[in-house]
């Protein structure tokens, strides 16, 4: 029973990761325009860091528990140049009309959404064949 609950846990902590990833992504997807912050400044993409549960990988003592997974770490932001366009009528232009944009690719913020769904979707159906080896296996067990 060790191993199942393992193999959930490691399902489910890539539903939990892919469903971040794609927060994220709709996040940066929203807001691939804003030159304005609170913080000031415009939006910077953001990304979420990912770090290995596999703790044999670590020379952790295998427990029957932890088997590995995927772990959030954090969202940090990107630190890529954020680009300048000449635009001068608008608000956030400087005195030589440029104003400094986003470092957000919407088209690749899609891939990254679209690949993180199809990630979930995989995971999703690990937990569903999951499953169903276990109930054939209770089913067994109970015809003996």
């Amino acid at each position: 029973m060790g191993r199942y609950l393992s193999a959930t846990a490691i399902s489910a902590s890539g539903l939990t990761a892919e469903r971040m990833r794609m927060e994220v992504a709709a996040n940066n997807i929203a807001n691939a325009y804003t030159t304005r912050t609170p913080e000031g400044g415009p939006y910077r993409r953001q990304q979420v860091v990912f770090a290995s549960s596999l703790n044999e990988a670590l020379g952790s003592p295998h427990d029957g528990h932890s088997l590995g997974g995927v772990q959030i770490v954090g969202i940090q932001p990107d630190t890529t140049e954020l680009p300048v366009v000449y635009q001068p009528g608008h608000p956030d232009a400087d005195a030589r009309g440029f104003v400094v944009m986003p470092n957000v690719k919407p088209a690749n913020e899609m891939v990254d959404l679209i690949t993180a769904s199809r990630s979930y979707e995989a995971n999703l159906q690990a937990l569903r064949s999951l499953r169903t080896m276990a109930e054939s296996a209770l089913s067994l067990l109970r015809s003996v």
